[in-house]
């Protein structure tokens, strides 16, 4: 009878043990400063959006902030798109920025990983620097990231955008102009830190198509450095190996148009 009968099926449809890979574990990488202190934090163990990583491009823009602190960062407000391990928004922080903003894609793993580095770096921050966390989708309302500037702040934005790496996303290049032409303060000091390298040389043209578009939406465009570091970052990758060792500096600040 079919009441008699043992359904049963026991643990026929779980996998066996090590069936699948283990995910990997976070690893930790440290970025020293040009001051002496290191910045020491967590990458997640693997992630499609390269959070496991320490880029070329975020340890040449700490460097450079670190270098130019005092007109950039120190008394002012911040904001870091594309944060990953979140080193440039730590070392803003540090170097006395009034607000400090990281930000990347709201993956509960990014953000997860960014609030732990923000909390290993506290002892690194002074008391008169806030240093905050948010989940933010490229050309999403801007509304929660302006909420962490000082209340009279708010209306008019930040003072220095951070965009390490992040144009090599091609189609969200309408996107980043978005939220730059939404965050960054109209002011002729106000700028935006484009800083990247061509991990895939090839495709370098799409790449610079981001600087005429940010042109044509009211910024201008100046490159402020070229430098080739002492090793790539991905050693088996194809392409040109001198341009995959470069990392290109750009800054954008509003045109004179857009300020009257």
């Amino acid at each position: 009878m079919a009441d008699e009968l043992n359904l049963d099926a026991g643990d026929m449809f779980q996998d066996p043990e090590g069936f699948y890979e283990p995910e990997p574990e976070p690893t930790f990488a440290e970025h020293h400063m040009l001051s002496g202190q290191t910045v020491r934090v967590r990458l997640v163990g693997s992630h499609p959006l390269y959070g496991n990583l320490l880029w070329n491009a975020g340890r040449t823009s700490s460097h450079y902030i670190e270098q130019h602190a005092d007109t950039l960062v120190k008394g002012k407000d911040v904001l870091e798109i594309g944060a990953a391990a979140g080193v440039p928004s730590i070392v803003s922080a540090i170097k006395g920025a009034r607000t400090a903003v990281m930000t990347d894609y709201p993956d509960v793993d990014l953000v997860q990983n960014m609030r732990h580095n923000a909390e290993l770096s506290a002892s690194l921050i002074g008391s008169d620097s806030a240093l905050h966390v948010e989940g933010y989708k490229w050309g999403a309302s801007v509304e929660p990231l302006l909420a962490y500037l000082p209340e009279g702040a708010r209306a008019q934005g930040f003072d220095l955008l951070i965009m390490a790496d992040v144009v090599y996303s091609h189609r969200e290049h309408p996107n980043l102009i978005k939220t730059m032409r939404e965050t960054l303060k109209r002011s002729p000091e106000a700028v935006a830190l484009v800083i990247f390298t061509p991990y895939q040389p090839w495709l370098l043209p799409k790449t610079e198509k981001f600087f005429p578009l940010a042109e044509e939406n009211g910024f201008r465009v100046m490159k402020i450095f070229e430098k080739v570091m002492d090793d790539v970052l991905f050693e088996n990758d194809p392409g040109d190996e001198r341009l995959r060792k470069t990392v290109f500096g750009y800054e954008i600040r509003w045109a004179a148009e857009e300020l009257n």
